[in-house]
């Protein structure tokens, strides 16, 4: 009897095999191990494999086999009949050289006229995986007039039939189309004669002929349950897409209940119960648990939970995983078993593994390294040994295997053992189950022992077998004194010696079995737990003649303490310090041995929430020392990772090192460097998500923008590499599926959200800027004849607050040489931002990215706000044909609109260029207030990321140690307009004056800003004590700054009293006067008062009339000369000599 499983109520399931065209022995036994496989079986879970069955067999069992979920592979043969007349599906799960789900070739005798004559598949109708190979059988008929694209249902799969030379005639009521030459051999068309609304099989040509959709293979009516075989699950007969949940959803009470009628999934089958070789995971028969997860056994269910720990090495079997392709353990993989407690699979031994296989290169295995298995303690599979080394004469590297899972077999044998000449004895001393399959031991010529072992008490099935044949005679063994020891039972043994037992005729101890316990007398003293001996605890004493030493195990079970008793357990001394509910408990010892506590008054215990404390904060202190140190070295590793792979330091955000990136240059990343984090935005034809750019072969993590085309956005879309400070730059292309560019990531967002978040803190002067950036970048574009055609504020970045770049090429379009306009395919389209001629003709041009710059600009102007809003998509065009536009924001003047208005122009033409609009909004920023009526607010923006925005003072110490980059040309501009206009100075004249430094003022163009202009203001910013007296003069005049007054609130009664009194006199006051004002500060303060003084309490030459503190603001042209001599009255020697620093001019 084959093993059969109850799959459902019609349905018995076998296992299938994997053999291929190897043979287990000789043609009488392949042909009883195949009918042992598979007689009363119904579905072969796995591949049918009919190989090498001579003539005359009977092969009627197979007739009951209805499914098949791998390949069916007939080869070999010599019968004339296939009788497989009720096989109906062939799943195609595995597939035969990995294409072939059913192979039938070489099946004739080459020296006689036997051979396959006939397919009896005549009810065979669908192949749902894989293709057909059938050739090279000389006496078949009829193979090439069946209709093969009917069954199979891949139409890509491969199909090859060779017809051969006896080729008859189909019956006339056949049409063609046959198995055999009789009328009820005729082949049912289930696919090509269907109605074409039938989505899958019929039973006739009528549309009321369709089969359900779960069905396969055919079906007798429209239901579900009319079907001969399920595409995915069989319920109780009924095809379903899933089985029966373990939780469903309870809708009244919003939960997830138990599903009584809940069953687990077992190949295409739902089962109440999982096969009793197979393991539950979730809701599914398993062979094996995950990796993350180990198997248990629970109420004799075995069931995969998730490792609490470190998981017990699980490791792949021969076929399976890593070793899908080896055939044996051999010297090339056997360190892979090393330290592995269970096998995922199967293990075998042949000749090639042994003694090596020169053909592939792999020498012969050193015994020695077979002793890897000892700690193994299940294999899930088989055990199959056809070749073992010389000089080993038994198998007690499997002393540790407890259980082999038979989940595959090897033609239906769990655990082979052929033909070993050396092998005396098994040794198996650990193996207490084979959960399925059969046991063979064949041909082994020393073997003893095998004939003791009682093979049922390991079997967990009543089907299954043992063949034990021509192995050594067991009278010789009993000559040889090759029997089981006298202290095992019945059940027999695997070897020689009391450690060899399957079970023990009186007592076990450990692994041996023995006479009896130790009760009363041996070095460790035990108790019997029924046949096993146990030791006692250690802290038991031993007892003298017939008294026994402990009643159980544990400290608590002993009969007298050897040590002392602490309440009923035995302990090696009084507790001393231990840990109580409260405190410490102390305990000593009367005279009897017993431990007692210490009185109450006693003072040696130590309070616990004292201790508790001190150990917490003890261990807080190493964690943070801990974290310290790991985040210190991370980061010295990434820069040196990035400083290697960029050859140059890494600023924010990322700028890539080196030339240009033309396409020339361009990096193509691979899909696997590129992680995605979240989406940052998304337009009409793409998204953009912030990622991680972990190069390959790097440990560096590069923050980068990934912008991913839409799979519409057609081959007309063009990304162009280009390189302008104001367009964004592009690192990389990762040619996948849909193509993601790689760029920078601006830490700073879009323009949109960036007017919206600062819009108190935004002034005409960077409103102005950011317009002469956009128009500079798409004047950029235009010269090189690229469309943008998405030109929006939320496709414009900011690095910094003084500059900003366009991004979003994802609609661009790089015209030729001789066009001026392109025309777009269909598609999503930003309406709001486009020309008139662009929504209606899909035309697009400079001139239509003239029209989105003017929206772009009026976004800017109204702080982000929304163009058209509250006005539907569709109404645009006709507001736009009417004549109306965006209104006019309320900071621009008309001049301002006026500009947008003309790019708002219906006649392209009309629209100005991006170069007039450069221009223009240059003109504009000259003069900001002029253009742009903005609430006046005091602001100080930070153009480098971290810059001191309040402190004055710390201006200087940052500028210090500033280097020049291109974060330096912005933050030059921005001191230099906003100290000068307070404070009258002007750094450009400063350094190129010739006489010396004086105070001008002035508006000079600040575009001359080479490398010698830039040492000048940084040492200027840096020696010289301007920016304090800038500071201090801003503080005067504007009280309600609380930017700048924050730090220092009580510097303004100070600069009060010093600053004015001297600017409204003709000469300045005393020494004596200053240093009463600044009394009471500190020396950091004092010296940055006396530079105060010094710097601006000295005479001019030819001195004016006195000035009023009017004049003096309205004309802040003073024209005073700076003193070099500088006095350090009140200062340490080290204060003095930092002050002497800052205001030496040499």
């Amino acid at each position: 009897m084959s093993v059969l499983i109850r799959a459902s109520a019609s349905q018995s399931v076998c296992p299938g095999t994997e053999n291929k065209l190897s043979t287990l022995s000789d043609l009488d036994q392949q042909y009883r191990t195949l009918k042992k496989l598979y007689e009363n079986c119904e579905v072969v879970m796995g591949n049918l494999e009919i190989t090498s069955i001579d003539r005359n067999r009977n092969l009627s069992f197979l007739k009951s086999i209805r499914e098949v979920t791998g390949y069916v592979l007939v080869a070999l043969n010599q019968f004339d009949y296939l009788p497989l007349e009720n096989l109906r599906i062939v799943r195609g799960t595995k597939l035969y050289e990995g294409r072939y789900a059913l192979a039938i070739f070489l099946n004739y005798r080459r020296d006689g006229y036997y051979g396959l004559r006939q397919l009896g598949l005549r009810n065979l109708t669908e192949i749902l995986n894989g293709g057909l190979y059938v050739d090279q059988n000389k006496f078949l008929c009829h193979a090439d007039t069946i209709h093969w694209r009917d069954i199979i249902k891949n139409p890509q799969a491969e199909l090859l039939v060779v017809p051969s030379n006896n080729s008859r005639r189909c019956h006339r009521s056949c049409n063609g189309r046959c198995w055999g030459h009789q009328e009820d051999q005729c082949q049912t068309l289930t696919k090509t004669v269907c109605a074409e609304q039938c989505d899958g099989r019929c039973f006739g040509p009528y549309v009321s002929d369709c089969c359900h959709r779960e069905c396969a293979g055919g079906c007798s009516g429209p239901k579900d349950t009319d079907c001969f075989a399920c595409t995915n699950f069989n319920d109780s007969g009924a095809c379903v897409t899933q089985c029966p949940q373990p939780f469903v959803y309870n809708p009244t009470s919003f939960q997830l209940e138990h599903n009584p009628r809940a069953k687990y999934t077992y190949g295409a089958f739902c089962v109440k119960k999982c096969p009793h070789n197979f393991v539950v995971d979730h809701s599914s028969c398993v062979r094996a648990c995950p990796s993350n997860k180990m198997e248990v056994e629970e109420n004799r269910i075995k069931m995969c939970i998730p490792c609490t720990d470190i998981c017990p090495k699980v490791c792949d079997g021969i076929g399976t995983g890593s070793l899908q392709t080896a055939q044996t353990v051999d010297a090339s993989n056997i360190d892979k078993f090393v330290n592995c407690t269970k096998i995922n699979g199967n293990l075998i031994f042949l000749i090639t593994g042994i003694k090596g296989d020169m053909y592939h290169g792999i020498g012969p295995m050193d015994p020695e390294h077979l002793n890897a298995f000892r700690t193994v303690k299940e294999i899930t599979g088989y055990l199959n040994i056809q070749s073992w080394p010389e000089n080993m004469t038994d198998l007690s590297v499997f002393s540790s295997l407890a259980t082999i899972g038979g989940r595959s077999l090897y033609s239906g044998i769990s655990l082979l053992i052929l033909k070993q000449r050396w092998i005396s004895s098994l040794q198996f001393q650990s193996l207490d189950e084979i959960s399925a399959g059969n046991v063979y031991i064949f041909n082994n010529s020393r073997l003893c022992f095998y004939n003791t072992v009682n093979w049922t008490t390991l079997f967990r099935t009543p089907s299954q077998k043992v063949l034990i044949r021509n192995n050594r005679d067991p009278k010789e063994c009993t000559q040889q004194r090759m029997v089981c020891d006298r202290m095992c039972s019945d059940d027999g043994c695997w070897g020689p010696g009391p450690d060899q037992c399957l079970s023990c005729r009186y007592f076990r101890r450990g692994r041996t079995c023995v006479e009896s316990c130790n009760l009363f007398d041996g070095e460790v003293r035990e108790f019997a737990n029924g046949s096993v001996c146990l030791e006692c605890d250690g802290q038991c004493e031993k007892m003298d003649g017939n008294a026994a030493t402990c009643l159980g195990q544990g400290p608590d079970q002993c009969v007298k303490c050897l040590h002392f008793k602490d309440g009923p357990n035995c302990v090696e001394k009084c507790p001393d310090g231990l840990q109580g509910a409260n405190s410490f408990i102390f305990k000593y010892a009367k005279a009897n041995n017993e431990c007692h506590p210490c009185h109450a008054n006693c003072t040696q215990g130590t309070p616990l929430i004292a201790a508790g404390i001190i150990g917490g904060l003890f261990i807080i202190v190493i964690l943070a020392l801990s974290v310290a140190v790991y985040v210190r070295r991370k980061s010295i590793k990434k820069k040196r990772a990035l400083r290697r792979f960029l050859e140059t330091e890494l600023v924010e955000p990322l700028t890539p090192s080196g030339t240009a990136p033309n396409q020339a240059q361009l990096r193509i990343l691979k899909e696997t460097e590129l992680k995605r984090v979240k989406i940052l935005g998304s337009g009409a034809f793409g998204t953009v998500y912030k990622g991680i750019w972990v190069p390959e072969g790097e440990t560096v993590k590069i923050p980068v923008a990934i912008k991913i085309l839409n799979e519409t956005t057609g081959p007309k879309a063009n990304v162009e590499f280009m390189d302008h400070p104001h367009l964004v730059r592009l690192l990389g292309v990762c040619l996948s599926p849909t193509i993601q560019l790689v760029t920078q990531l601006m830490p700073h967002g879009c323009l949109l959200d960036y007017v919206h978040e600062h819009k108190d803190n935004i002034g005409s002067q960077l409103l102005l800027n950011w317009c002469v950036q956009i128009a500079k970048g798409m004047m950029y574009l235009e010269e090189r004849r690229l469309v943008h055609r998405d030109l929006a504020a939320r496709n414009v970045l900011v690095k910094s607050p003084n500059h900003i770049k366009i991004t979003d090429f994802g609609l661009a379009r790089l015209l030729d040489a001789d066009e001026k306009e392109y025309n777009a395919d269909g598609g999503k389209m930003p309406i709001k931002w486009m020309a008139l001629e662009c929504i209606h003709y899909r035309k697009f041009t400079h001139q239509s990215d003239v029209w989105s710059y003017g929206v772009t600009i009026w976004e800017l102007m109204t702080f982000g706000g929304k163009p058209y809003d509250g006005i539907p998509t569709r109404e645009i065009p006709d507001i736009l044909e009417k004549g109306e536009r965006l209104p006019q924001p309320p900071i621009c003047t008309i001049d301002v609109y006026m500009v947008m208005v003309k790019c708002w122009m219906i006649d392209a033409d009309s629209r100005p260029k991006f170069k007039e609009l450069a221009a223009e909004f240059c003109r504009m920023a000259r003069d900001p207030q002029r253009y742009l009526v903005i609430q006046v607010r005091f602001f100080f923006f930070s153009p480098v990321k971290n810059w001191p925005t309040r402190c004055p003072l710390r201006v200087l110490k940052v500028a210090k140690n500033l280097q020049y980059t291109e974060d330096f040309p912005p933050l030059m501009a921005h001191l230099h307009h906003f100290f000068p206009s307070v404070c009258g100075l002007n750094l450009d004249s400063l350094c190129t004056s010739s006489p010396g430094p004086r105070f001008h003022y002035s508006r000079a163009s600040h575009a001359n800003n080479t490398r010698s202009l830039f040492k000048c203001r940084r040492r200027l910013l840096i020696d010289n004590e301007m920016l304090v007296c800038s500071a201090a003069w801003t503080a005067c005049r504007w009280p309600a700054a609380p930017q700048l007054m924050h730090p220092y609130p009580h510097d303004l009664p100070v600069c009060r009293r010093l600053f004015v009194p001297w600017r409204t006199q003709t000469h300045p006051p005393s020494r004596r006067h200053a240093q009463q004002s600044i009394k009471g500060l500190p020396c950091s303060r004092s010296a940055a008062l006396s530079q105060f003084e010094n710097s601006f309490g000295f005479r001019r030459p030819n001195p004016p009339h006195a000035q009023t503190e009017e004049q003096i603001h309205s004309n802040p042209a003073a024209g005073w000369s700076l003193p070099r001599e500088v006095s350090y009255s009140g200062c340490t020697a080290a204060d003095a000599v930092r002050y002497r620093r800052l205001s030496n001019l040499g």
